[in-house]
């Protein structure tokens, strides 16, 4: 675990972002859960050593991306996910937003202490020894890049974890009448400072729409909640997406919720 500043949070904490991409809303044990969450500070020399790496690969992977174009004359090949990693930072209604891919070693720490918060346990099931949260992000970054797992930075510090991915390629097509290129949003927010201010709607909209600007062959974003997650649902809508359909999936039942390309402006 990251050396950090803590403090307990003896109130009710707001209810985290979870995999289901909005706040949750009190899950089993709730009252108990909450008194045990921790409100931890990232350490300042962890914020500024993330910043620099951020900078680092954006610049690393522009210089990159030309001398490939040069080379090959035709555009920087792309991977399945439209090269994640080169889409930026963006402006959003709650600040600064970039989504940078994780690297094991520099991320590993913060990721699974989130992962151990019991709110976010309830619906991720990563809680535990750092290797399970290492094992879930190798598989994704050792695998064919049809899942990207990055930090949500907020204005230069990391808050959120999300997972970009090819919801037509991975298992959650059985479930549903699966698109070409319909791309799969999971999202946790990590610290309870951050929960509970509106920030994963905010969010969720704003990496939507990035997901529409880089990836133009994408004409929808899917995401699957619990269906009794009725704050999560709510978050969602209030992103812009709409609910399509109940679908039953190995672990629960899920509410099939849906942005569509040609109703990003409307709703």
């Amino acid at each position: 675990m990251p050396p950090t500043d803590a403090s307990t949070d003896a109130g009710t904490a707001p209810a985290p972002v979870t995999d289901d991409g909005a706040d949750p809303g009190p899950g089993p044990d709730a009252d108990a859960d909450s008194e045990e969450t921790l409100e931890l500070r990232l350490p300042d020399e962890f914020i500024a050593l993330f910043a620099d790496e951020a900078r680092a690969h954006v610049e690393g992977t522009a210089e990159e991306g030309n001398t490939r174009a040069t080379v090959s004359g035709t555009p920087a090949a792309d991977d399945l996910l439209d090269r994640v990693g080169d889409w930026g930072p963006t402006t959003t209604p709650v600040g600064g937003f970039h989504l940078v891919p994780v690297r094991l070693q520099r991320d590993l720490p913060l990721i699974a202490r989130w992962m151990n918060d019991p709110a976010v346990a309830a619906f991720w099931e990563l809680a535990g020894p750092k290797s399970a949260t290492e094992d879930h992000l190798s598989a994704q970054l050792g695998g064919d890049g049809r899942s990207v797992p990055c930090l949500g930075v907020l204005d230069g510090t990391p808050m959120s974890y999300w997972e970009i991915y090819r919801a037509d390629l991975d298992p959650l097509a059985r479930h549903y009448p699966a698109r070409p290129h319909d791309t799969g949003i999971h999202l946790l927010i990590g610290d309870v400072a951050n929960r509970g201010r509106g920030f994963g709607s905010a969010l969720l909209r704003s990496v939507a729409d990035l997901v529409f600007d880089k990836r133009p062959s994408c004409a929808r974003c899917v995401a699957e909640p619990d269906l009794r997650n009725t704050p999560s649902v709510s978050a969602f809508l209030s992103a812009g997406f709409r609910f399509s359909a109940e679908v039953g999936l190995p672990a629960k039942r899920a509410a099939l919720m849906v942005r569509d390309r040609a109703l990003r402006d409307v709703l």
